[in-house]
């Protein structure tokens, strides 16, 4: 199977001059890469960075290398040592930052379900665990993306991209178990939040949205999602984020887009959930 007409040669890995000025420790470093509508390729190595709440609309597809993570993620904190995958599902808001002193090395495959399904032949794939303990499994996966990068033909890299989803399936749920009832009944405040990202919100606009008490809807949102309304919209936002750098539009106009005061507002918000600044994200992608 390939992905044929929509496949580009991907983008060579960026040889980044130094250490990015943004991370504290000498080692901290995150590369991104966009080689086709749909896939992000992320590489990092993290030791005092911490990240916070922040989600993908696509599957976060991985494997640690090196050190042990921490991260909140689906309500529940989850340590990921070295040989183990890690497995998210699109939309859940989650953290990351080091368990031990040396912090954590991993890799990264952020997939637009459309695009696992086309590669798979498959809907509503879904994981019930964020990690898994394989060491062989996550040698291979590492041993995947790493190549990922380096892809120069399109068949290649349609060909790797096959190869790795078929390590994650064993592990994932087909088809997604349907919603619980009350997440269904938050849709649409995830997307009046989506629809409205550069406005000022009231807990009362969204509250009024599914015809709860403003503080009602609060605590059953928290007790959903485990994070508050206005930490879902910053989520949100700085996806919105990344979808307009990829793009091509320049932070300082990225920030009013999405609701953030000015670029040097952005640039904090950014920073503290993907560890690069906007314009080395915009950068990388672009390259």
């Amino acid at each position: 199977m390939t992905l044929a007409a929509a496949s580009v040669v991907p983008t060579p890995p960026l040889q980044l001059a130094g250490v990015p000025e943004v991370f504290e420790h000498t080692t901290d470093r995150a590369e991104f890469c966009l080689p086709m509508p749909g896939v992000e390729l992320y590489r990092a190595h993290i030791v005092r960075h911490a990240f916070e709440p922040h989600t993908h609309q696509a599957f976060g597809l991985g494997a640690i290398e090196a050190g042990v993570e921490r991260f909140r993620y689906g309500g529940g904190e989850h340590l990921a040592p070295p040989g183990s995958i890690v497995l998210m599902n699109p939309d859940e808001l989650h953290t990351g930052r080091a368990e031990t002193a040396h912090g954590w090395r991993y890799r990264m495959l952020y997939l637009d379900p459309a695009v696992l399904a086309r590669v798979s032949g498959e809907d509503g794939w879904w994981f019930d665990e964020a990690v898994r303990h394989d060491a062989a499994s996550a040698q291979r996966v590492s041993q995947l993306l790493a190549a990922l990068w380096q892809a120069s033909e399109p068949l290649a890299f349609d060909s790797l991209l096959f190869r790795l989803l078929a390590e994650f399936r064993r592990h994932a749920r087909v088809p997604q178990p349907a919603p619980a009832g009350a997440m269904q009944r938050f849709v649409p405040v995830l997307d009046y939040l989506r629809a409205h990202l550069a406005d000022k919100l009231t807990l009362a606009q969204l509250a009024a949205v599914v015809d709860l008490s403003p503080f009602h809807f609060l605590r059953c949102f928290q007790a959903q999602y485990h994070v508050t309304p206005q930490q879902m919209l910053m989520a949100l936002r700085l996806f919105e984020a990344k979808r307009l750098l990829a793009a091509g539009l320049a932070p300082a106009q990225v920030a009013p887009a999405t609701g953030l005061a000015d670029q040097a507002h952005l640039t904090r918000a950014f920073v503290r959930r993907y560890g690069v600044t906007p314009a080395r994200y915009q950068k990388q992608v672009r390259a």
